[in-house]
């Protein structure tokens, strides 16, 4: 029987597990198994050449007991109904996980933005505000950067939310840029989170980060501002980087910022002076100390998670091992930092945007890391507890955390 690659069957999978843990019931399960909404809407905009191009978008909004959603914005031409539905449930569970004060959503919009214009890009992004606004503001849904989305994307939503409503409202959209209501420490956010998860787990395993070896896998934000990061804070060696088209490796350790010059050159770090070419396939299974998925999802399956020889894997990118590579990995004592543990601090920032921009104060640089690094390490070790407290994995570990969170404020407001 082929195992399950549909990312939301494998979000179902993973729920029902941890309420078969909590000991919940088919009710619990049941209300909790789907998104509470969800829009399918159509986009039709005019293309530079004066055509016109009809686009198909989505937005979930998965649960909103313990407050508003919260989530980001893809445009990715393989974007599915599917994928957006998934995404916004582990956007539930982050949140949860982390304990910060907010549900789950996620928005996609299926389009290849490498072909298109500024101009078709920022038309796009209005059209879609204007179809969800009725739906979305700062204390019900509140989008975010994500996939091939960046912070004057969010501008142009915010600018275009403000003209549907007719008011200011900075704190309808995070990952906004500094000068109209961003948070500092945002850029890096989610990078750091995964470095301050995998720092408390190499206290806990009795790994010398300074000595250690790292491979990363996707080159995009996360993944370089984890490399910089792992190599500027502790010393490690990063040996391996990879992006759409391919990875390169140096036993020696290889500059993460040189990558980063090369790639924005080359639009690849395949060919990067003094590495080798390797495949993604393969920089899964390289010998190192901390392997970092920091691409796309379903990357290790049941078929090469026996090859897996990091000894930490800490998970930047959202949904990267399947539930039959998580039994795999935990029999074979690899220590994985789950998805919504490991790269909740990009939300945990953008909730902090969020306060910020409720009371139009704005933190220092120093103030946004304290409290990312307080609240991340503060949720490793409820995680961490909690598996060993019930003798499973992680990534269970975290659900049961994040659910029973929920499923109390659910009860607390009388829906359960």
């Amino acid at each position: 029987m082929a195992e399950e690659l549909n990312p939301f069957k494998i979000a179902q999978q993973q729920l029902r597990m941890a309420c078969d843990k909590l000991g919940y019931g088919s009710e619990i399960y049941e209300a909790l198994c789907e998104p509470q909404r969800f829009l399918t809407v159509r986009l039709t905009i005019k293309m530079d050449d004066g055509t016109k191009k009809t686009f198909t978008a989505f937005r979930a909004q998965y649960n909103n007991a313990r407050g508003p959603c919260k989530g980001g914005i893809r445009y990715h031409p393989e974007e599915t109904a599917d994928t957006v539905k998934a995404l916004s449930a582990w956007m539930t569970w982050k949140t949860a996980c982390v304990d910060i004060p907010l549900g789950g959503g996620k928005g996609g919009i299926i389009c290849d933005p490498k072909t298109m214009s500024q101009g078709e890009l920022e038309r796009l992004s209005r059209v879609y505000i204007r179809a969800i606004a009725e739906y979305i503001g700062p204390d019900i849904d509140v989008p975010a950067p994500d996939v091939y989305t960046n912070p004057q994307i969010m501008a142009w939503m915010m600018d275009e939310y403000e003209t549907v409503v007719r008011h200011k409202a900075p704190g309808i959209i995070t990952g906004k840029p500094l000068i109209v209501g961003g948070s500092e420490g945002r850029g890096d956010a989610t990078a750091r989170g995964t470095v301050y998860c995998i720092r408390e787990a190499a206290k806990r395993l009795g790994i010398e980060i300074k000595d250690a070896t790292v491979a990363i896998q996707g080159y995009g934000n996360a993944g370089s501002f984890c490399a910089t990061l792992m190599k500027d804070f502790y010393g490690a060696k990063i040996v391996a980087v990879s992006d759409s088209r391919g990875g390169v490796y140096s036993a020696d350790g290889l500059d993460p910022y040189e990558a980063i010059d090369f790639k924005a050159k080359m639009r690849t770090v395949v060919g990067l002076p003094g590495t080798e070419k390797i495949s993604n396939a393969e920089l899964l299974e390289l010998d190192v100390d901390i392997l970092i998925p920091a691409a796309l999802e379903n990357v290790i399956t049941g078929e090469n998670a026996s090859n897996v020889k990091g000894k930490v894997i800490g998970e930047a990118a959202n949904g990267p091992t399947t539930p039959e590579a998580d039994d795999i990995l935990h029999r074979n004592k690899r220590f994985v930092i789950p998805d919504f543990l490991c790269n909740a601090g990009g939300v945990t920032v953008s909730y902090f945007e969020q306060v910020q921009n409720a009371y139009m104060f704005y933190w220092p640089l120093d103030e946004v890391y304290e409290r990312l690094d307080k609240i991340m390490t503060k949720a490793f070790h409820a995680v961490v507890d909690m598996a060993e407290k019930h003798n499973v994995n992680n990534r269970i570990a975290a659900y049961m955390v994040a659910v029973e969170r929920v499923v109390e404020a659910m009860k607390i407001r009388g829906w359960l």
